[in-house]
């Protein structure tokens, strides 16, 4: 029997990928559920006005800035594009659904630059970095960090396979596909090895050579128990997974299993001497659901917690209040691929494998 596209999406996951963690703050995803007609509104042309003025020279969109409420009134040539904190892809998806509903090419333009921003930011062996051109920091690794690569995977692949793409030229939306496989063999090759055992991955990958790679001070290259996640679940949404995917998810799975932190919960405990007004505190409640932490030391698996001093230390207690209450440490993030995600996505894997 033929192998599907790589990049094909099994139908029980477009909700667990749409339901991945997304930056909370308000934009462009905000309007993208709306009916046909109302992308053809004056409301429509007054966002999408607004979108069009933050796109960069270089064809993306700024971060943690949102690009639906107001235009940008200040220097367009000081815009920095970026892929990091859900820049970029949101933007893309309101300008097709402006463009099928006015045919205003200004709105294809922009979409055909900031697409091109996409394709182009990809290195040969699949990865991205934080955003294109990625300089000589740590930027320029293949960043899983906040599910940027994720989420230009998932838009690669609408590109390739929505109608709502078939504007682009099929040259471009076969380049998606291609990508989206690209991004595949990535993963799979930056998925970590620890005597001999397949693992999870690093938050950041060297751009060269795939091994875990830090980041900021506090982001040391270790197993990550959030970025993991999606990268599992992606996998997990090809419709005809290779035996190197599904060895890939079953580690994972197995790793998240190891990882899992069991009779603890974290409290925040309101603190007025706290820089934010509280204090996040590990208490002990065999009651507990339970949670996996940011980190793991690659070696021990044992979870870690750094400062800005870059020093890795085995308690959120050891480290100061500035980033110990102003990152995310422990979360439970692998919650739905352990629970229904993975027995149905082995359930279909086994189903489609009797039909052969």
């Amino acid at each position: 029997m033929p192998r599907r596209p790589l990049f094909a999406v099994a139908p029980f996951a477009v909700g667990l990928l749409l339901s991945a963690a997304a930056p909370a703050d308000a934009g462009p995803k905000d309007y993208l559920k709306e009916p046909g007609q109302w992308f053809a509104s004056e409301e429509a042309a007054r966002i999408g006005a607004n979108v069009l003025s933050h796109q960069s020279d270089g064809g993306g969109w700024p971060k943690n800035v949102d690009t639906a409420a107001e235009p940008h009134r200040g220097d367009r040539g000081q815009l920095q594009g970026t892929y990091d904190n859900g820049a970029t892809t949101d933007e893309l998806r309101l300008l097709a659904k402006l463009y099928n509903a006015t045919r205003d090419d200004r709105y294809r333009e922009a979409f055909d630059r900031g697409f091109t921003y996409v394709l182009e930011g990809q290195y040969a062996n699949g990865g991205w970095p934080q955003f294109h051109p990625p300089g000589e920091k740590y930027h320029r690794h293949i960043t899983f960090n906040d599910d940027a690569m994720v989420r230009l995977m998932r838009f690669a692949r609408e590109v390739a396979e929505s109608k709502t793409y078939q504007f682009v030229d099929p040259a471009r939306r076969q380049a998606a596909g291609n990508a989206f496989d690209r991004g595949v063999e990535c993963i799979l090759r930056c998925q970590i090895r620890v005597n001999g055992q397949l693992t999870a991955w690093c938050a950041q990958h060297d751009e060269v050579d795939f091994r875990p790679r830090p980041a900021r001070t506090f982001e040391l290259a270790t197993l990550s128990g959030a970025e993991s996640v999606s990268l599992t679940q992606l996998l997990m949404s090809l419709e005809d997974p290779s035996p190197e995917v599904i060895r890939a998810v079953d580690a994972a799975v197995v790793w998240f299993e190891s990882a899992k932190l069991t009779g603890i919960r974290e409290d925040r405990v309101q603190d007025a001497g706290s820089e934010r007004g509280f204090n996040k505190v590990v208490v002990n409640d065999p009651d507990a659901p339970p949670l996996w932490a940011r980190f793991y030391d690659i070696e021990t698996n044992a979870p870690v917690f750094v400062d800005r001093d870059g020093v890795p230390r085995p308690n959120l207690a050891d480290i100061g209040d500035e980033r110990r209450n102003g990152y995310a440490w422990y979360g439970t993030w692998p919650e739905k691929v352990l629970g229904d995600e993975y027995q149905e996505w082995k359930q279909r894997i086994a189903a489609d494998a009797a039909r052969e």
